[in-house]
Formats: C-alpha cells, sequence, structure tokens
C-alpha cells in the first residue's frame, strides 16, 4: 500500500513541477523594490532609512512585506499498525510572515480524515472496541478505522533558494519546515453490521491468502457505518469535546510556484509525530498471553499530508513577502548602475599641463606655458610652421615664408615698414586666448558654467571693441540631425553674448557643421585676417530643429 501511495504522488508532483515550470515565466527583475520608497519601511526602521539615504550607513533597512494566506488540499494518511487506505481527503488553511529573507512563521490548520483496513486476520490481542461489541478475545476480526484528525501548529519555515548570485530571481522556492502543535482525533471502527457482530467466517484468516482477493471481500462484507469508539484509553488522556488531545511535532517540505506577483501554487508534504499509538484504534502487540492477554510495546502512530495549494499575498504598502526577494538584488544594482555610491569626482590625466585632458589632447607633450588651442596643439598665429612658443617673428607675412627654424621670414625688407599693416591688425585685437564652451551630448542648453564662460567673454569683447570673433561647431557624423544640432550650438551661444550680454551680432562670424573638433564643444577665437563669413546664417534644417 506504502509503495503505491508514494509511487502515485511522486507522478502528481513530476507532473504539476513539468506543467508549472512550462507555464510560469517571471520577468528578470521583477522580484526587487525600489528600496527608495520610503511608505514600504515600518516606521520602527525609518531611521535607519534616513541614515542610508544620506550615506551615514551602508545598510538598506528591511522593508514591510506582505503576508501569506494559503489554501489547501490533499491527501491524508495515517501510518499506524494497521495499513492505511489511500487516498482519503484532507484540506488545510495557513498564515505566514517573513522574519527575514530565509526564515518565516506559519500557523496552519488541518482538517483530514483517514481510513485503514487490515488484509491480515487478527486472532489475539483484539481491542477494547471489538470485545464489548461481543467479538471473542481469541476470535477472528480484521482490524480497520475511520479517524477524523484537527491539526493546528505554529511552523518555522526555511527558504533554501531565494539568495542566489547568478540570477536577479527564481521561478519557485524550496522550503523545509518544522514546527509544533497538538492534534485532536476522533478514531471510529466499524465493528458492526447493523447491530450484530460482522460474520468473517467466509474470509480466511490465512495471511497467506491473496491480498487482493481478501479486501475485495471484505470490502464486500463491510459497510461504511463506523460506529464503535475506537480504543482511547477513555479518561486516561486529555480530551477537547470529548476528543482526544495530544502535542505533535511536524516536519516537511515543499516547492512554491510564482504564478503572479501576488499568486503562487505550493506543493507540500508534511509529516506529524505524536507519542500515541491509538490514531488507528489499534494499539500494537508483539505476543499474546495466557487466555487472549496482551503484552504491549511502543510503536506510536503519526500521519502524513501531502498537498497543492494556492497561496495570496496580502497587504498594501508592502512590498512582496521577503522568501521571493533576492537580497543580493540591491547591490548588484549598484554596481551595474550606481544611483546610491558616492563616487569621487573623476581626476582626468594633463601630463603638459596645458588645460587639455591626455584623452582629448592632440599633442600630450606641448612645453610647459606654450599656448595651445582646444586640442591642445601648439597655436602658430601665421601659419609657418614654427609654433608661438618658438616663433621670433609671430606674424610673418605669406609672401615672406618659409622661415627659418626661428619662425623668422626671408623678405628682403630693409625695415620694419612692410610688417606695418599686419602690427597695426594685430594691435587692433589683442583679446587673447578666448575659452571654449561644452554642451552635454545631443543638446544645446548652456549650463551655469558655460553662461559664467560666457559672461567672460562678453567683458573682453567690451574691453577690445575693434576685436570681431569666430563661433565654430563640429559634427562627428554626415547627418542633417547633427548639422542642425551643430547650428543650434553656435545659435545659443551667440543669442546669449548678443541678448544676454548686450554685444553686437556684426561682431560674430558662424562656422558650423566644421569636422575635426570635438562634438560637443563650441571654440571661440580672435578673427584674424580673412575671417570673414556671414554673422546670422539661417537653420539648415529647421524641421529637425528641437528644444535643448
Amino acid at each position: 500500500m506504502a509503495s503505491k501511495k508514494y509511487t502515485i504522488l511522486l507522478g502528481l508532483f513530476a507532473l504539476l513541477t513539468s506543467y508549472v515550470s512550462a507555464q510560469v515565466q517571471p520577468t528578470a527583475g521583477t522580484s526587487g523594490y525600489d528600496w527608495r520608497d520610503s511608505s514600504v519601511i515600518p516606521a520602527s526602521r525609518m531611521a535607519q532609512h534616513n541614515e542610508f539615504l544620506n550615506n551615514q550607513y551602508p545598510y538598506p533597512a528591511k522593508p514591510r512585506n506582505q503576508w501569506e494566506l494559503g489554501v489547501k488540499v490533499g491527501t491524508f494518511t495515517i501510518g499506524g499498525d494497521v495499513p492505511a487506505l489511500f487516498p482519503t481527503p484532507g484540506f488545510g488553511i495557513h498564515v505566514r510572515k517573513a522574519l527575514g529573507y530565509v526564515f518565516s512563521l506559519r500557523a496552519e490548520y488541518i482538517y483530514g480524515i483517514g481510513k485503514g483496513l487490515n488484509w491480515k486476520a487478527r486472532t489475539a490481542g483484539v481491542s477494547d472496541a471489538w470485545l464489548k461489541n461481543g467479538y471473542s478475545p481469541n476470535g477472528i476480526i480484521y482490524d480497520n478505522y475511520k479517524t477524523t484528525t484537527q491539526d493546528l501548529s505554529i511552523q518555522g519555515v526555511f527558504t533554501m533558494n531565494n539568495i542566489r548570485f547568478h540570477k536577479d530571481q527564481t521561478k519557485f522556492v524550496v522550503y523545509g519546515i518544522v514546527g509544533l502543535g497538538a492534534s485532536v482525533y476522533d478514531t471510529k471502527v466499524n465493528a458492526l453490521n447493523g447491530t450484530t457482530p460482522y460474520d468473517f467466517s467466509g474470509i480466511s484468516g490465512n495471511v497467506y491468502k491473496d491480498r487482493k482477493q481478501t479486501k475485495k471481500d471484505l470490502k464486500n462484507l463491510l459497510d461504511d457505518s463506523y460506529e464503535t469508539e475506537g480504543e482511547n484509553d477513555g479518561d486516561g488522556r486529555a480530551k477537547l469535546f470529548g476528543h482526544t488531545v495530544k502535542f505533535s511535532k511536524t516536519f516537511g517540505a515543499g516547492m512554491a510556484f510564482k504564478l503572479s506577483k501576488t499568486i503562487n501554487l505550493a506543493i507540500e508534504d508534511r509529516f506529524t509525530l505524536l507519542s500515541d499509538d491509538l490514531l488507528d484504534g489499534q494499539r500494537w502487540q508483539n505476543a499474546s498471553g495466557v487466555n487472549g492477554t496482551r503484552i504491549l510495546s511502543p510503536n506510536n502512530d503519526s500521519y502524513n499530508f501531502f498537498s497543492v495549494g494556492l497561496n495570496f499575498n496580502i497587504g498594501k504598502k508592502a512590498v512582496q513577502p521577503l522568501w521571493w526577494i533576492n537580497p543580493l538584488n540591491y547591490a548588484y544594482s549598484e554596481i551595474n548602475a550606481p544611483k546610491h555610491m558616492k563616487l569621487p569626482k573623476p581626476v582626468l590625466d594633463d601630463a603638459d599641463g596645458d588645460g587639455v585632458t591626455d584623452q582629448f589632447d592632440n599633442e600630450p607633450n606641448t612645453p610647459a606655458g606654450a599656448p595651445v588651442d582646444t586640442h591642445g596643439v601648439a597655436r602658430d598665429t601665421d601659419g609657418d610652421g614654427v609654433p608661438d612658443f618658438r616663433d621670433k617673428e609671430l606674424v610673418t607675412p605669406t609672401i615672406c615664408q618659409p622661415v627659418d627654424a626661428d619662425g623668422v621670414g626671408k623678405c628682403p625688407c630693409p625695415d620694419t615698414s612692410c610688417f606695418a599693416g599686419l602690427l597695426m591688425k594685430k594691435s587692433a585685437c589683442d583679446i587673447g586666448d578666448l575659452p571654449s564652451v561644452s554642451f552635454n551630448p545631443k543638446t544645446f542648453k548652456l549650463s551655469k558654467d558655460a553662461e559664467a564662460v560666457l559672461a567672460s567673454v562678453a567683458d573682453r569683447l567690451r574691453q577690445n571693441p575693434n576685436c570681431r570673433i569666430v563661433v565654430t561647431s563640429y559634427t562627428c557624423e554626415p547627418s542633417k540631425s547633427a548639422q542642425q544640432l551643430s547650428w543650434d550650438r553656435v545659435n545659443t551661444v551667440i543669442s546669449y553674448l548678443v541678448e544676454k550680454q548686450g554685444i553686437s551680432t556684426d561682431r560674430f562670424v558662424w562656422k558650423y557643421g566644421e569636422t575635426g573638433g570635438d562634438c560637443n564643444t563650441v571654440d571661440l577665437r580672435a578673427a584674424e585676417a580673412g575671417d570673414e563669413g556671414p554673422n546670422t546664417v539661417p537653420a539648415p534644417h529647421p524641421n529637425l530643429r528641437r528644444k535643448g
């Protein structure tokens, strides 16, 4: 019987497991919660939560989590001296609350009906239930029983697989159960056929008789009355409403499969042990004495409840029960995309100290003090191939080039009169190097820092009224949207200087869509001879304009 029972149970378990595994597909990342949400933090842990948010404490507060309400149905089987009949019904209900991510407490009530029938005949050690109905102490009987059991217990539940190092969550949780409780049971024996004892003479008492045939004959003979109180020691045992009460110990295991954030399917098997040998109404005997007296040995009974049930998560302003949450979610999400960690400001290397960081410096070994452009390249004002920091003739006319190693031209000019015009132009605009303006990627809105830079540029333009400046923006791709973004950035810079700082429009030269520069930077420089261009330019693709 036991072998058949467990074969059926295992088959049912495998079928349900394969079905649920195929159906349940939880979405990655749904097992966590927003650790910044203070509404799920209880008042008792709010101080820790605030300290954590302010980086004064390294651990987030444990959130308030939901209760679980579960209902289940299954098979209730008694393990005793009389073989159990299978299946017999049982149902249960429980409430469960997590105290941590691994441990939770559960209060459970079970109602079960167990039945049993022995195919072996008893010819000695007949229990009181049969004797009081007129059976001979040395007669032939076939033990049977029907026991109604109610069980109330408090259990500790240990979740075994919700802490995961390589996945956000699991599709199911596995858990173990241990608990203490009390069982109230009432055992009845089917000893009478109406009002008279059964006549078992037509059924052989030979234990070697085919058990299937014996059980078939017994079922044809016996009714379903169970009218006689099973042996229960009378007032020698604690009673509740006339039924025997015993303390119990429970252990078991189960698996729960998540169907949604509020519902899961559970398959569970739990065993309950009692210090009692009368759950099946028959006390164990290993021999018989003179005139049918019984020689007794202890052999306590137990019962098993295998169930399938639905569990519901209940509670507002709370996260899922903690056994469904991977406590490593917060730590791994911070490592992958920090939202809370205090990260130090990046220190960008500038080996030559020219103000352009190495990753953008096209000439990373410029001598100290040498003027450079926005790309870290030493300036060459006259384009003679000799950088300004080595050029002894800073402005050499093109007609006087090429120059020598010191940047001095070869013009046969007897005096400085041939440089008069150039020197006048140089002295007319001595505004010096101008800073660049940086933008966030894909935007053309000025930051506070950029506005401060442009305010300083405006001051220098006021101090140098003969200067015009070239405003240059770059693109890194030949798309229409990139061209428009480049135009928008030049327009933003010039508009700020004109509208906010009062600089005349005719002092600017537009250049946009240039290549070879930083795509998120607008360069400003003093206009030189030959730097001619419009001071207003229409948008190249006005339909692509967007908000900064």
